[in-house]
């Protein structure tokens, strides 16, 4: 086993953040400099995201995070909004609508992150939320080093932009060019938005919390709110449905809205416990692979060989199969998670994974919900092959996919707070732009099903399946870590194959996250047009041809992804003696780790 990496682990004592962009990075690290904890930096390093990365995240988008408190502990944020209160099966069935698209104002829910974001600063947060917000409000007036992939991103839609969606062309092709890369690039309408908002908090006068309280009222009632609904009012917006639709959110569903703090859940895995959002989230797939591995001797495998990544595989196709059948919001529906993490279960599962890859779905049958069990297996039938990239080509397709993708960000603090957040939605891809607001709404409600009596199926403030997972773990001699990456139906299965190299094989922080990955997509997708690809996974090519091989001749349908292209993990750990380690990855070349 090798210990090349491209990069050192970053070690201190004093903070660490690592995120998907250097500049969001950088300032979450000037925050602490300054005296902020975790919590401050952490507002700050995804405030900053919005701005850098807008293909990947927005103001109106999805929010989870997972954190340590040394004063409160483990914690999640709940930052995903619910559906409309007019986001009824029926209403989109008179609309024709199947499949809610992934694109447009129907796929729109009450956007979460920027109140989620408050919440977290208000009760964990030291700092006022002008010291939080001003990086973002510079970058976004004065200009930033546009990223090429955020300009190709541009480019491909720009004529789209300017026939069907012209508020964003005015924000993303001013002046009708297209934003060349690495120029400095503005957005001076989010800039104004941000500042009015500033403006409000600090009218409210000197207490922060106070400060901090005005600003999400003013989000959710006041100026945002208007500009979100003048629009929405005559709004008819041509989405991937071919068609133009009309929005179903209203007024009263954001005012009435606010994120919230929930308990995270948990499990137990040689010696680390490991810590997730619940099942309104996808992050209990990640758990539950842990509690099949359990029961498997992965300790006696090469991390990097076939028999390593077939029962890995194996057990994310079985994990990910439940995903689809039992996971949704717990506050509408009731979720098995006790019987889905239980030893009894999870060794039944573990006895599924034979030497053969397999090619059927196989959720477990939980005694009084199989009949969401045969739903899904009927729906999966139906679904195969739905925009299906050939098997054993290699493929770019999962970075060149428009539908937009996530960021993710982990801070640690002197004095022991962690964070991990993977903020998401209000792409420049999802919604035309708000006019004078500079950014768009959400479309996470794509992730939603047009059939009654499912815990997924489309109804009136439930909120959707998101993919969004980071992750807390602690270990029993007091270290912790936070990890997490981009990547929808991928988050977990790269954060498990990090996990699992970390915790069995003691690679470093930074050579696991340099370590080739591969992940499945067996399951049904989570985005529109929702595929399933039975037996087909992508590998990096650098775990070499004998073991690609391998495990083709054992049925799986490997795609082979160009070098360096796979997952955008990130992590940071406080080791038990209060040592802070940090990494990030070098795909894409833009994710960086700061510490000292």
């Amino acid at each position: 086993m090798t210990n090349f990496t491209t990069r050192p682990d970053i070690r201190g004592t004093f903070g660490v953040v690592t995120s998907t962009h250097w500049i969001a990075s950088a300032v979450g690290m000037s925050i602490l400099e300054k005296g902020g904890n975790a919590f401050d930096a952490a507002v700050a390093t995804g405030l900053t995201l919005q701005i850098v990365e807008p293909h990947l995240n927005g103001p109106a988008g999805d929010l989870p995070v997972v954190f340590h408190s040394i004063k409160t502990g483990n914690g999640v944020v709940a930052a995903q909004g619910p559906a409309p209160k007019a986001a009824t099966i029926a209403h989109y069935k008179e609309q024709g609508i199947e499949l809610i698209p992934g694109s447009g104002l129907l796929s729109t829910v009450v956007p979460g992150a920027f109140d989620g974001w408050m919440l977290l600063l208000r009760d964990h947060g030291t700092m006022t939320i002008r010291e939080v917000l001003e990086p973002a409000i510079v970058y976004a007036r004065d200009g930033h080093p546009m990223l090429p992939r955020v300009a190709d991103t541009i480019a491909g839609l720009a004529e789209y932009f300017a026939a069907e969606w012209p508020s964003s062309a005015e924000v993303w092709t001013p002046g009708g060019g297209v934003p060349e890369p690495h120029a400095l690039f503005r957005n001076p309408d989010l800039a104004r938005s941000y500042e009015r908002l500033l403006q409000s908090a600090e009218a409210a006068g000197s207490d922060r919390i106070a400060q901090i309280d005005a600003a999400r009222a003013e989000w959710a009632e006041g100026f945002v709110a208007e500009a979100i609904f003048d629009y929405l009012k005559d709004a008819e917006v041509h989405d991937v449905s071919e068609r133009k639709n009309r929005a179903v959110l209203a007024a009263d569903d954001m005012a009435e809205w606010r994120a919230e703090f929930e308990a995270p859940l948990s499990y137990d895995y040689h010696g680390w416990t490991v810590h997730k959002t619940g099942p309104w989230g996808q992050g209990p797939v990640l758990l539950q692979s842990l509690a099949i591995l359990k029961h498997i001797d992965l300790a006696s495998m090469d991390p990097m060989g076939p028999e390593f990544i077939h029962a890995v595989i194996e057990t994310m196709k079985l994990s990910y199969a439940d995903r689809e059948v039992y996971y949704g919001d717990p506050k509408h529906s009731v979720i098995p998670m006790e019987h889905l993490l239980s030893d009894a279960y999870n060794a039944e599962r573990a006895k599924l994974i034979g030497t053969e890859a397999s090619m059927d779905q196989r959720p477990g049958r939980v005694p009084g919900f199989e009949h969401q069990a045969d739903a899904y297996i009927a729906r999966a039938a139906r679904d195969f092959g739905v925009s299906e990239v050939a098997a054993q080509e290699p493929t770019m397709a999962h970075l060149t996919d428009r539908k937009g993708d996530t960021v993710h960000l982990d801070v640690i603090d002197r004095w022991g707070n962690c964070v991990a957040a993977t903020p998401s939605g209000g792409w420049l891809q999802s919604n035309p732009v708000i006019p004078g607001l500079g950014f768009p709404l959400n479309s996470r409600a794509q992730m939603f099903w047009m059939e009654e009596g499912l815990p997924t199926s489309l109804a009136p403030g439930r909120r959707p399946r998101t993919t969004l997972t980071p992750t807390l773990a602690e270990h029993q001699n007091g270290a912790r870590l936070v990890f997490g990456t981009p990547g929808g139906d991928q988050q977990d299965q790269w954060q498990l194959i990090w996990f699992l190299r970390f915790v069995h094989h003691g690679l470093g922080m930074q050579e696991g996250i340099d370590a080739p990955l591969f992940h499945s997509m067996h399951f049904q997708g989570s985005f529109f047009p929702r595929a399933v690809k039975s037996g087909e996974m992508m590998v990096e090519p650098n775990v070499g041809d004998d073991c690609i091989a391998t495990l083709r001749a054992r049925g799986h349908r490997v795609t082979v992804a160009e070098p360096w292209t796979v997952g955008r993990l990130t992590a940071a750990m406080r080791d038990s003696d209060g040592t802070l380690i940090a990494a990030a990855t070098p795909r894409l070349m833009q994710a960086y780790a700061i510490g000292r």
